[in-house]
């Protein structure tokens, strides 16, 4: 009985927990402040310089409509890499990297909206805790990428 494990990273917003694959992450980063962009959507916080290219910065938070949490200095900018494109995500804390069996995911509920079923994978019990589990690459519309490159 070979039961499937994947490793995770799990993150919170506005004091929910979250989680994605870590096969999603190429590198967390400390918060630094983007450049802001004129026009860009509101979910865009702006651009950093990341290894000497432009990395669009997206707020999870007000992409998910949630209240914008106070940046400090657990806040963190997730790179997440999706084929030739990387996008960092800002994060209120990100706490740890985990293994779980795949056992312990279940399926969106039906009450999901099709919009956040295109991003969530599934719900991860875990200590007691519901995860929100995330496909990173999928939380912006490929129109909603290309605006901000």
């Amino acid at each position: 009985m070979n039961e499937k494990e994947i490793k995770i990273l799990i993150f919170s917003l506005n004091g929910e927990h979250y989680a994605t694959d870590i096969m999603e992450v190429e590198r967390i980063l400390g918060y630094e402040e983007p450049t802001v962009l004129p026009d860009a959507p509101d979910f865009v916080e702006g651009v950093i310089n990341y290894e000497g290219h432009i990395l669009p910065v997206v707020s999870l938070a007000r992409r998910f409509n949630l209240p914008q949490g106070v940046k400090n200095a657990e806040s963190k900018i997730i790179v997440v890499k999706q084929k030739e494109q990387k996008i960092g995500m800002i994060v209120d804390v990100v706490s740890e990297v985990r293994d779980i069996k795949s056992e312990n995911i279940e399926n969106p509920p039906d009450i999901a909206t099709t919009i956040s079923k295109r991003y969530i994978k599934g719900l991860i019990k875990l200590d007691k805790k519901i995860i929100i589990f995330l496909n990173l690459g999928s939380i912006l519309t490929d129109e909603e990428k290309q605006s901000m490159m």
